[in-house]
């Protein structure tokens, strides 16, 4: 192999290394609530999918029904990460079109 390419493809290795922290940075400051029961339980995750807060409206807290806090909780998880894979994909898509990034569902 040509050393000059090699030099070139090393060149291209450190644009997409700088433009991969750049994303990480992004994913960082992305967060979205989702909510489930009416707005009774909200979380809010980042954009790397982790949870930084829940709120339970205190109506929804019955020992009697944990199952139901249970969904609901998983609901409103599930409606957040929809949330922020919407706000990846309007964000940062045309910078990640071409990646192949397992996990983020664009």
């Amino acid at each position: 192999m040509n050393p000059f390419e090699m030099l070139k493809n090393l060149g291209n290795l450190n644009g997409l290394k700088g433009q991969l922290e750049q994303t990480q940075e992004k994913l960082s400051t992305i967060t979205a609530t989702g909510s489930a029961g009416g707005n009774m339980v909200n979380v809010t995750l980042n954009g790397k999918f982790e949870l930084v807060d829940i709120h339970l409206d205190p109506i929804c807290v019955d020992n009697r029904d944990i199952p139901m806090l249970q969904d609901l909780i998983k609901a409103a998880h599930h409606d957040a990460m929809a949330r922020v894979q919407d706000q990846i994909k309007a964000e940062l898509g045309p910078m990640l079109s071409g990646m192949n990034l397992p996990g983020l569902g664009l």
